[in-house]
């Protein structure tokens, strides 16, 4: 099957939904959404699902890419170690019941773990006025920060699409963003999420909840073999409808189209 997705991408330059296996992986994991890829030495995409992949919603946890930066951009954390103190309470029905996050901890094990509150803190400290300044530069998302709470990245009315993180995470590993060679260098260690002789994967998960559906990212890049891929696999389905795999299908679809495209070994 890689030689029919190699073959297609050569002949077009963009690989859509509708060709043999897209929809799939999806199916097995009973949501909705799609697969985007940007093949870097060759100037192709990889995208499951066109329409899905620029449209936008809630980017969730992946905002934590970003966040990281201009919150280091902004001098509001000296670097990824600084200890951010515990305030003492979260919302347990918005994120859930997490016990073993609720301690002072590090920026960068925040990012690790995905402890949500530590980077409502930092957001306290950047303010509204930095966040769009930084946005409209990287030309992240739709600008929209008229959310009054502090987490406008999981609630409100500010979106991604897919096929936008992907250029954004293209622009941070050209260095092509408004940040500095030190901050960048430390985002993109931080986001080393695997990593051995033939691969490093830097990445993201996220996860909210809106108008009763859950909606789940993987965002990232591939380094192997001289060549980089960069992803971004949102999926979507009905709270109502339980579906323990939910948190693993982000990861499981991607690697699947990665796989076909040689991206990951077998």
């Amino acid at each position: 099957m890689r030689l029919l997705f190699l073959s297609f991408l050569l002949l077009t330059g963009i690989c859509t939904r509708g060709q043999t296996g897209f929809q799939q992986p999806f199916d097995v994991c009973a949501v909705t959404g799609s697969t985007t890829i940007f093949d870097l030495n060759n100037h192709r995409w990889l995208i499951t699902d066109r329409a899905d992949a620029i449209s936008g919603t809630q980017p969730a946890s992946t905002f934590k890419i970003i966040n990281l930066l201009i919150a280091l951009e902004t001098g509001v954390i000296r670097d990824e170690q600084e200890i951010i103190k515990w305030p003492g309470h979260t919302d347990t029905t918005l994120y859930g019941y997490r016990p073993d996050i609720y301690r002072d901890m590090s920026v960068k094990e925040a990012f690790e773990v995905s402890a949500g509150w530590v980077f409502i803190e930092l957001a306290k400290r950047i303010g509204r006025k930095k966040y769009q300044y930084y946005l409209n530069r990287c030309h992240y998302g739709n600008g929209n920060l008229t959310e009054k709470g502090t987490d406008f990245w999981n609630f409100g009315a500010f979106a991604i699409s897919p096929r936008n993180q992907v250029t954004f995470l293209v622009n941070v590993y050209k260095e092509q963003v408004p940040f500095s060679k030190r901050n960048l260098a430390i985002l993109k260690n931080v986001m080393i999420t695997e990593t051995n002789d033939h691969y490093t994967i830097r990445s993201k998960t996220g996860w909210t909840r809106i108008a009763g559906k859950n909606i789940g990212w993987w965002t990232g890049y591939v380094t192997t073999g001289g060549n980089v891929y960069f992803f971004a696999t949102r999926i979507l389905n009905n709270q109502a409808e339980h579906n323990p795999n939910f948190g693993n299908c982000r990861k499981t679809i991607t690697r699947h189209f990665l796989h076909q495209l040689g991206a990951l070994p077998e």
